[in-house]
């Protein structure tokens, strides 16, 4: 299997079961013309992320990591009209991108997008003492990974669910002695998900225009 062969079986999957999107075109366009890293996810990832919100029933959404907000799109689509989406950008170059394509799609009354460094936004969040969310997505900076796990607990309730992208990294998560800090922030992050009482979770490694990568996929179950 080549990646040419993983590109070709993607967009067949997303010719079959995408339809044509302006909005989430443009917001792809719109993030390549900034200059903004191809990190987002592919068309039948965000298509799994909005089943997996709408399977959850979710009304409240947390995503660590926005980008140019193709995911948040994706998500917020999943929401009712009265949901909430909070999404958290580091970069605010990457987050005045981000507000333009969520306002082009419709999504400004449902995402509240924050902008700052996630670790003092999620602090920020526990002492407004928000709702537990229904979902939490999980895809920015790795290093920090094992401390948005510990948020993300503080910030869930028993059922809900969370999402973690980017656990694999081409297969470079087996490598003990990784001098890469993302290898070893998502090392730590797994084991401490591995040996964590209050969830039940596994991690699925998955090829296809990203390359190859994977995502953990984890239910809170207990307080």
């Amino acid at each position: 299997m080549t990646q040419e062969q993983w590109n070709a079986v993607d967009r067949y999957i997303t010719d079959l079961f995408i339809p044509p999107d302006p909005v989430l075109d443009i917001t792809l366009q719109s993030s390549a013309a900034a200059g903004l890293p191809p990190h987002n996810v592919s068309p039948n990832q965000g298509k799994l992320l909005l089943l997996l919100a709408q399977i959850q029933g979710a009304r409240t959404i947390l995503e660590i990591g926005t980008l140019g907000a193709y995911s948040t799109i994706w998500l917020a689509r999943a929401l009712p009209t009265d949901g909430r989406l909070i999404t958290l950008e580091a970069n605010p170059k990457h987050a005045e991108v981000a507000y333009s394509n969520i306002v082009n799609a419709g999504l400004k009354d449902i995402v509240d997008l924050r902008v700052g460094q996630a670790l003092d936004i999620l602090t920020q969040l526990a002492a407004e003492e928000v709702s537990p969310f229904d979902l939490i997505f999980i895809d920015a900076d790795k290093p920090n990974n094992p401390e948005y796990l510990k948020w993300a607990l503080k910030l869930s309730r028993p059922g809900t669910l969370i999402i973690a992208d980017n656990v694999v990294r081409n297969g470079t998560v087996i490598d003990s002695n990784s001098n890469d800090p993302n290898v070893q922030g998502i090392r730590r992050f797994n084991e401490i998900l591995a040996s964590e009482p209050r969830v039940s979770a596994t991690a699925i490694q998955t090829v296809g225009s990203k390359g190859y990568d994977g995502f953990a996929l984890i239910r809170v179950i207990a307080d």
